[in-house]
């Protein structure tokens, strides 16, 4: 595959051309600091994807969805197709590198409704992703709690701890881009070092370790359904979970430097990278099972935190525990900073109620302070019905899946209606630009509709998927809001109004 990164003739834009030029020609006054260099954007997508956030936290997910040979086969099968969504997003990404991302792509291609929809479903999507990884730190933090001191992690214990971890991500975001790109860069190594570190100590300590045969081939089913080839697909979910929130690249390139190519790279960078590692994680993870029913059942409530008990003894395990929490949190740092990107871009637009207060911008860090804010309080109250209901913090996980991955697909979907229309960046696929768009169509396609399945066997309130309820929310939401915002919203065409002008300006505060 040939992968170019330099413009061609004809409708190609020019990648030698300023990007805060290229900014204003897409409608928009720049107004955040471009201080992100390319290995920060990769890194924040890198960081929002975090491994050892989701492949820790929904590993006891997969032990009973499949077991072993699905969560390790189903890991590089999944890895692939999410790779062709990334390279099929990016080069759309190159073509528009502004905050608003996947709906601005949409509008652009298919009009304002096409960037309406893809809008409240990115949004929804980027806010529930916050809970999700925030609670699932909080979760891992309490059960390092009980492992340490004999903490009860009791649901009002955890949301407490929850609170906290997003009052930390609002504070460090509010200090600027530059802040989030060093933390984000930390991370990355923090990762690569942390699942080098897990996976060599699980090798080298436990003194029994599983076969290759039992974690390349073993099939567990503790859903309740009967059909293998149901409970692999549903076991599939594990990695496409995981697989999430690449798009901050897009949502962080108006504070990118030459963000037509960087953050297109940024996006496939962080996919292949979390691949590769995770891959060798979840093995790492699978042959050092000491107990498999006594992993699953955990008083601690965290299978990965049984199994490092397991192998290591409790000061190992808490040592390992400690470094799986600071990528959460480096990880819940990051969506953070994309979420309120997005915010601002959609209230820039005037998509979103009260959209003039969430657009302003800090002029001492150029930093949209309201818009963090506001995803982080939205953020803490879609975890609050976790008090009341284990099953609430898979809904909001729901959340977060049901709205950010059909946004992936529609940008790519339009891209490919637009055929020759459509005006490609620097960053492009050339002639398999087609082939890899459909490829990521069906495949998200396909995963939609995994993600509406029900998971256990039978299915009572408290083991519904609730993914389903989430996306007529999500659209409901949307097509009421559009009736009251329909006048005021849309993406400008180009920048240079002499009112705009003074709009933008009084945003800055």
């Amino acid at each position: 595959m040939s992968i170019s990164t330099s413009a061609q003739p004809g409708a190609e834009a020019d990648p030698q051309k300023d990007e805060e030029q290229r900014l204003r020609e897409l409608g928009y006054q720049p107004v955040l600091a471009r201080r992100m260099g390319g290995f920060g954007n990769f890194a924040i997508s890198f960081s929002v994807i975090s491994i050892l956030s989701g492949c820790m936290t929904l590993y006891g997910f997969g032990m009973s969805t499949g077991g072993p040979s699905v969560m390790l086969w189903g890991w590089a099968g999944v890895g692939l197709f999410v790779l062709c969504v990334g390279m099929a997003l990016a080069e759309v990404t190159s073509a528009y590198p502004t905050s608003g991302a996947l709906y601005y792509m949409a509008d652009r291609l298919g009009g304002r409704k096409w960037g309406w929809y893809t809008g409240w479903l990115n949004l929804l999507g980027l806010l529930g992703a916050i809970a999700g990884i925030d609670y699932g730190a909080a979760l891992f933090t309490g059960a390092l709690m009980n492992l340490q001191w004999g903490f009860d992690p009791t649901p009002g214990h955890t949301m407490i701890i929850f609170v906290c971890i997003l009052l930390l991500h609002a504070v460090l975001n509010l200090f600027g881009v530059r802040l989030v790109s060093v933390l984000n860069s930390i991370s990355v190594w923090w990762h690569l070092a942390g699942v080098a570190v897990i996976v060599a100590v699980l090798a080298i300590v436990p003194s029994h370790h599983q076969s290759p045969s039992f974690v390349f081939t073993e099939f567990v089913n503790d859903t309740g359904w009967q059909n293998p080839l149901y409970v692999a697909a549903i076991g599939l979910l594990l990695a496409q979970y995981t697989f999430c929130g690449y798009d901050a690249s897009a949502h962080l390139s108006e504070e990118t430097s030459n963000a037509s190519v960087t953050a297109a790279r940024g996006i496939v960078r962080s996919i292949w990278v979390s691949w590769i590692a995770g891959f060798v994680l979840l093995a790492g993870l699978t042959f050092a099972i000491q107990d498999y029913a006594g992993t699953q059942d955990t008083a601690t409530g965290v299978p990965p935190a049984q199994i490092l008990i397991d192998a290591l003894g409790t000061s190992g395990a808490t040592a390992m525990l400690l470094i799986v929490i600071a990528a959460q949190l480096f990880c819940g740092n990051a969506e953070v900073a994309a979420a309120s990107r997005m915010v601002f871009a959609f209230s820039r637009d005037n998509a979103l109620p009260g959209s003039g207060l969430w657009r302003k911008v800090s002029a001492r860090t150029q930093t949209p302070v309201n818009a963090v804010w506001l995803s982080v309080v939205v953020a803490g109250l879609l975890a609050l019905p976790s008090l009341y209901s284990a099953t609430a913090y898979g809904a909001v996980t729901a959340i977060n899946v049901i709205g950010i991955t059909p946004a992936y697909a529609i940008p790519i979907f339009l891209k490919l209606r637009a055929g020759d229309r459509f005006q490609r960046g620097p960053w492009h696929l050339g002639r398999w630009s087609k082939p890899i768009g459909w490829i990521a169509v069906v495949w998200v396609a396909i995963v939609t509709v995994l993600f509406l399945l029900p998971q256990s066997s039978p299915v009572t309130i408290d083991s519904m998927n609730y993914a389903s309820i989430a996306l007529v929310a999500v659209l409901a939401l949307a097509t009421v809001w559009w009736f009251v915002a329909r006048r005021s919203y849309g993406t400008p065409s180009a920048y240079g109004n002499a009112r705009e002008q003074a709009e933008i300006a009084a945003d800055i505060v």
